[in-house]
């Protein structure tokens, strides 16, 4: 007899066009940014992407990004966070009382300032997951109380300015060690790496699905994707590197949304956190501690608030009682149009980014072309409705 010996079958590759279909939760925001990108940048008569106004528009939405990178995996896991902007204005208050009144290094302020935001997050998570009260109920809580306390802290007044190396957490730049006049070629230098690396490991992960026959997407699609993804990238590079080069909270926010996408998409933890987000009971029968799970959630939820305060108190230089409000619509509008389910365990870090830039280009676009806040707030609205809308109405269609 002899052996036989069956080789994996060429991963799948259907059309564009039906690929797209069938991938539009992935794709769609992707083609909503760019549409909305090239509708501003015409409406602002190319202000838009100006190298201060990019820097700006980075420097204006770091925070949100951060902050939604925890709120996704808190949304995954089937829960909300009501109380993050709270939290903002709440480590502001501190860091400023304690770097301002107390003379303390900003070193340890920042350390305790993380760790009290892991504090917060592990009171309001312990609620949701011993005791089984609702994430609404527990955060609609928080965020009264921490508002409560960054009045009480700042006792009604704006406490500043900060020591100026705690504002370069915010307002600084990487140096450039060519010293080029007129150029930060470091920044641009390092922006194109970046690309290659990126369509180097993409190119990585698409021939090792191939080996294995999973389906992807089209050899087209693939190459323009990744195209254009470069080009993106190095026209970034090439834009900041004509203003101060990369500010340090994007260098900061970068290495977030890299750990942050490594963690859901290729480690234990990440598909534990889907798991209980698609169907609590399934994950802990199959063995999951789902209890220690949605715990840990929200302490990352804090710990990652705390630093989005630390880096808005710098941006601001002062901290001020009004620090914070309404950022929790911003950061959870962000998740949703990004493509995160309402009803937890559909979500992609990508998503959430794209979404808290769509949000940026947009409150940013608008003010240049001078839409009021009134009718910003409005559009923004519609626009989070119809985000919700389509997803709840795709579930449903599949």
């Amino acid at each position: 007899m002899s052996a036989e010996i069956n080789l994996p079958a060429p991963a799948p590759q259907g059309s564009v066009g039906k690929f797209l279909k069938s991938h539009m939760r992935d794709y769609g925001m992707l083609l909503s940014l760019v549409a909305i990108v090239l509708f501003f940048q015409y409406m602002t008569d190319g202000t838009l992407l100006q190298p201060l106004n990019l820097t700006n528009l980075v420097l204006q939405n770091s925070y949100i990004i951060i902050m939604a990178l925890g709120m996704l995996l808190v949304i995954v896991a089937g829960h909300i966070d009501l109380s993050v902007g709270s939290v903002v204005g709440f480590i502001g208050a501190l860091a400023a009382i304690l770097m301002v009144q107390y003379q303390l290094h900003f070193i340890p302020t920042a350390i305790l300032c993380l760790l009290a935001g892991g504090a917060i997050g592990a009171a309001q998570g312990y609620w949701v997951a011993y005791f089984r009260i609702p994430s609404f109920i527990v955060t609609l809580a928080g965020m009264l109380v921490f508002r409560g306390l960054s009045l009480t802290l700042l006792e009604g007044r704006s406490v500043g300015p900060f020591p100026v190396e705690f504002q370069r957490l915010s307002s600084g730049f990487i140096p450039d060690l060519f010293g080029t006049a007129g150029f930060h070629l470091t920044t641009f230098l390092l922006c194109a790496g970046v690309a290659l690396l990126l369509v180097g490991m993409n190119t990585a992960a698409r021939l090792r699905r191939s080996r294995f026959a999973i389906e992807q997407e089209p050899l087209a699609l693939f190459a323009v994707k990744n195209l254009g993804l470069a080009a993106a990238l190095t026209y970034l590079g090439y834009l900041m590197a004509s203003y101060k080069g990369l500010p340090n909270v994007l260098i900061i926010m970068s290495l977030l949304i890299a750990l942050y996408g490594f963690v859901t998409r290729d480690t234990v933890v990440g598909r534990r956190i889907y798991a209980l987000g698609g169907n609590e009971k399934a994950a802990k029968l199959s063995g999951i501690d789902t209890q220690r799970l949605t715990f840990y959630t929200f302490v990352n939820m804090g710990v990652l608030a705390a630093l989005a305060g630390l880096i808005f108190a710098a941006r601001l230089n002062t901290a001020t009682p009004k620090a914070g409000v309404s950022f929790e619509l911003d950061v959870i509008a962000a998740c949703f149009i990004g493509g995160a389910s309402a009803s937890g365990g559909v979500g992609r870090v990508t998503g959430a980014v794209i979404g808290a830039f769509i949000m940026g280009v947009m409150n940013n676009g608008m003010s240049i072309i001078g839409i009021g806040i009134d009718w910003q707030q409005v559009i923004k609205g519609l626009v989070l409705l119809a985000a919700v809308f389509l997803d709840v109405y795709n579930k449903n269609k599949g």
